[in-house]
C-alpha cells in the first residue's frame, strides 16, 4: 500500500528527461489564473465532437457535455458567464507524459480510427480528423490539468470532461486518444508543490492507462471500483491497483453503494492525500450498454455525494471529470448530480474563497 510519508520513493528518469519535463510544465500556459467571479466549472463548446454525422456512429454522446452545461444553466444552478474555458493542450504540454512516437501515429487517420472506434475516421484527411476530433480531446486535458489547480486554489473542481483513463504515455484505446489523468498529476507535482495524490475511479471500466503510467510511483494511491467482465481485462494493469473492487454485470445499486462504503473506508485508513482526482464515469447506470451494471439515477447521485464528503471531511481539494457514460440520459443524470452537490453545500457556486 501507498503510504503519507514525507519521503516516498519516486521512479527516477533519467536527468536529463526529468529536466525537460519539468521545464515544458514550468513553460505550458495551461494554468493561468482564474478570476474569483468563475466557479471552477470548467467546460469550452469545443468539447463537443460533431463532424459529417460519423459521431453517430459511435456509443460515446459527443454532444453529453455541452447538454450538461445547457441543464445546469437553464435551472438556474450555473451562471455561464462564470464558466472556466480552459485552453488547448500543445504538443511541448503533452509531450510531458507522450513520447513523440506516440503523437507522431496520432498523424494517421487510421491509428485515430482505431482509439475511437468509428472506423469511417480512418477514411478521412487527417486534417480534419485533428480539428474535429483531436482537437476537442485537447481542450478537454487543457481542463483536466487546470482543474487541479482549481481545486487547490478553490477545495473543489469540475471538469465537465476529461476522465481518459484508458490511454497511458505510449497507448491509447476504449475512445481514450490523450493521458489526461497522467498529466494532470505530473502537472500538480511540479506546479502546485503536491506529493500525494488520489485517484478515485468509480467509471464502470478498469482504469487501466494511469495505472501502468504510475505503476512504480508510491506517491499515487489508486481505489478502482468496476466491472470485472466488461473491456479492459487488463491484467497486467490490475497489479498496480492499491485497492480495487471488482464487480460483476447487473450489480445494483444498494451492492453498489455498500462496496463504496467499504472501500472508501479502506483508502481512509491507508493514505493522506493532498489531492483527489475523481473518475466520475456514469456508464455504471442501469442499461448502458458498455458498462452493464443496474445503478440508479439516485444512486449515481448518492455515490458522487460520498465522494465529495469523503475529501470534505478531510479537507482535500477534489477534481472531478466526467468520464464515460454511453446513454443519451447520462447528461441529465450528470447535471442532477451537481445540482445536489450544490444544494448539499459540497460545491459553492455562488461565495468563492480563495485557498492558496
Amino acid at each position: 500500500m501507498a503510504t503519507a510519508s514525507s519521503s516516498i520513493p519516486q521512479p527516477r528518469l533519467p536527468a536529463a528527461t526529468e529536466t525537460v519535463r519539468r521545464n515544458r510544465i514550468l513553460s505550458s500556459k495551461l494554468y493561468f489564473d482564474v478570476p474569483l467571479a468563475k466557479v471552477p466549472v470548467i467546460y469550452s463548446p469545443s468539447y463537443d465532437i460533431a463532424f459529417l454525422g460519423i459521431e453517430k456512429l459511435h456509443p460515446f454522446d459527443s454532444s453529453k457535455w455541452g447538454r450538461i452545461c445547457q441543464f445546469l444553466i437553464k435551472e438556474g444552478v450555473l451562471d455561464k458567464n462564470r464558466i472556466v474555458e480552459p485552453l488547448e493542450a500543445l504538443k511541448d504540454d503533452l509531450l510531458v507524459v507522450h513520447s513523440e512516437s506516440y503523437l507522431a501515429s496520432l498523424k494517421s487517420s487510421l491509428n485515430v480510427s482505431i482509439i475511437v472506434e468509428v472506423p469511417p475516421v480512418a477514411f478521412l484527411p487527417n486534417w480534419l480528423v485533428q480539428k474535429k476530433v483531436l482537437y476537442p480531446f485537447r481542450k478537454q486535458v487543457g481542463g483536466s490539468i487546470l482543474a487541479a489547480k482549481l481545486a487547490k486554489e478553490r477545495g473543489w473542481a469540475i471538469n465537465v470532461g476529461g476522465g481518459f483513463h484508458h490511454c497511458s504515455a505510449e497507448k491509447g484505446g476504449g475512445f481514450c486518444v490523450y493521458a489526461d489523468i497522467t498529466l494532470c498529476i505530473q502537472y500538480a507535482f511540479v506546479r502546485l508543490n503536491i506529493s500525494r495524490v488520489m485517484i478515485i475511479d468509480l467509471d464502470a471500466h478498469q482504469g487501466n492507462g494511469y495505472e501502468i503510467d504510475f505503476s512504480n510511483d508510491s506517491r499515487v494511491y489508486v481505489l478502482d471500483m468496476y466491472n470485472s467482465q466488461i473491456y479492459p481485462f487488463d491484467y497486467e494493469a490490475k497489479r498496480y491497483i492499491d485497492h480495487k473492487v471488482e464487480l460483476v454485470s447487473g450489480t445494483k445499486t444498494k451492492e453498489y453503494l455498500e462496496e463504496l462504503d467499504k472501500a472508501l473506508e479502506v483508502a481512509r485508513n491507508n493514505f493522506d492525500p493532498q489531492l483527489v482526482i475523481y473518475n466520475a464515469g456514469t456508464d455504471i447506470l442501469d442499461g448502458d450498454p458498455l458498462g452493464r451494471l443496474k445503478i440508479s439515477p439516485e444512486g449515481v447521485a448518492i455515490r458522487d455525494e460520498k465522494v465529495f464528503r469523503f475529501a470534505r471531511e478531510k479537507d482535500i481539494p477534489l477534481l472531478m471529470l466526467t468520464s464515460g457514460g454511453y446513454m443519451k440520459t447520462s447528461a441529465r443524470v450528470i447535471a442532477d448530480s451537481i445540482t445536489n452537490l450544490s444544494k448539499k453545500r459540497l460545491i459553492d457556486m455562488e461565495v468563492l474563497q480563495s485557498r492558496k
